[in-house]
């Protein structure tokens, strides 16, 4: 017999909405960590994206608070990014559409006075990211003495983000007595170390095996000789509109993001845009509001930009770079494939990523299919300077694997260098023999 809401106890108000938005049946996630967070425990969830976590959380704590009271926060809910603060406080706008309780999100990028004035009337739930509360509570125009549940949402992601000091001064402020639940895609050496400083006794909840991809998501791998063949395939496959209507392309860099976007501008069909760390908050906020209605088919952005990103019935993810932290890959691909969609994870892989595939392959532990060009795509030449910097990142990657590896490339470093010293000498020789004598 299958869980309801209804079992889960949430209150009945919220449960209308729920019926409303079209939400019938709780994901493994709610089931496992609702009656827990019920019973008042601390809490530690392992949910990769588009499982339902932030619901797992937000149900409970609604029908918990029930109705407005005081000034001061009842809830505080971190999260990493400002992207991330403004998506759980939609979220939360949602579920209480039949409810009197307050909510808050603030986040760096916009002047603290402006997220002070929203709380003075008065706030049931707090959603920030570590640095914006910081600066609220210490400019006075924050009260924390009232704080019964706190929720670190997308753990692992603060940690990679350097957030862990200022989690610990928070600690130091806030009521020892509360309840604390910690979600995470992931439950890493340090996300582990993390629970057991900051959650003294807590249960864990684990839906799937840490790093584990959606089910729902068939991944593969192209074979790919270098990065302007990248491109090429990139523009290949988004000539298929109806294939590939709704796509995220993950790079590493805004100049791979600029790159991708000049070349698929006037190719590719369909409304693009393009997010990095140099766009403007609020062309980063529009553009994934955007894609979410559905009026953008193709979004190319880095990891940091589209954290916070939920969208459903994304087709395809991309990935043109693979990501430099291996746990970033389950979090993009877990972009599609949500709430019971299917959807495609296609990487790009280039001679130095192969080392990068399987230690993917090894957290993830599945592998890829890693398949050949389509022939339509055109194969350009690697360049020389290129050439060259592979070969010392594979030169690096073989010294990582065997400390006793002498480098095959950096062996030939000395010959090359005399062989340019011989042409340097060479031609300043002709060019002094070329020159006019002085006439006295």
């Amino acid at each position: 017999m299958k869980t309801t809401f209804e079992d889960l106890k949430i209150a009945k108000s919220i449960l209308t909405v729920l019926d409303e938005i079209g939400f019938h049946e709780p994901t493994p996630v709610q089931v496992e960590a609702i009656p827990k967070i019920n019973s008042g425990i601390n809490l530690v969830g392992i949910a990769q994206t588009g499982t339902g976590k932030t619901a797992a959380y937000l149900l409970p704590l609604l029908t918990k608070l029930r109705k407005p009271e005081g000034v001061d926060p009842r809830v505080v809910i971190l999260v990493p990014t400002r992207e991330l603060s403004i998506q759980v406080g939609e979220d939360i706008e949602e579920l209480t559409g039949m409810s009197e309780l307050r909510h808050v999100s603030v986040y760096g990028g916009v002047g603290w006075t402006k997220h002070a004035a929203l709380l003075q009337a008065g706030v049931d739930i707090l959603v920030a990211t570590p640095g914006r509360l910081r600066e609220l509570y210490q400019a006075g125009a924050l009260s924390l003495k009232k704080v019964k549940y706190l929720v670190i949402d997308e753990a692992d992601r603060m940690l990679d983000m350097g957030f862990l000091p200022q989690l610990r001064q928070l600690l130091e402020v806030i009521p020892p007595k509360r309840q604390n639940l910690l979600f995470s895609a992931t439950f890493s050496d340090n996300v582990e170390k993390m629970a057991e400083e900051f959650l003294d006794h807590y249960e864990k909840v684990e839906v799937a095996r840490s790093a584990t991809p959606a089910e729902l998501v068939t991944q593969l791998a192209y074979k790919v000789p270098n990065y302007r063949t990248k491109l090429n395939l990139i523009q290949y496959l988004l000539e298929d509109e109806e294939k590939f209507n709704r796509v995220i392309i993950f790079v590493n860099t805004k100049e791979h993001a600029e790159e991708v976007f000049k070349t698929i501008k006037r190719k590719a069909e369909g409304e693009k845009r393009i997010l990095h760390s140099n766009k403007g908050q609020n062309a980063r906020i529009n553009a994934i509001k955007a894609f979410k209605n559905g009026e953008i088919r193709i979004l190319i952005t880095t990891d940091v930009s589209a954290r916070g990103l939920d969208a459903s019935l994304v087709s395809h993810v991309i990935n043109f770079d693979l990501p430099g932290n291996y746990e970033d890959y389950v979090h993009r691909i877990g972009r599609t494939a949500r709430a019971g969609n299917k959807g495609d994870a296609i990487s790009l892989i280039d001679p130095p990523d192969e080392w990068h595939l399987r230690k993917i392959e090894d957290l993830i532990r599945m592998k890829l299919p890693l398949l050949d060009l389509p022939a339509e795509v055109e194969i350009v030449e690697t360049g020389f300077e290129e050439k060259q910097e592979m070969a010392r990142e594979i030169d690096r990657q073989r010294k990582i694997d065997d400390p006793a590896f002498k480098g095959a490339f950096h062996s030939k470093k000395g010959k090359l260098k005399s062989k340019r010293n011989f042409e340097d000498k060479f031609q300043r020789q002709k060019t002094r023999q070329a020159k006019p004598k002085k006439r006295f």
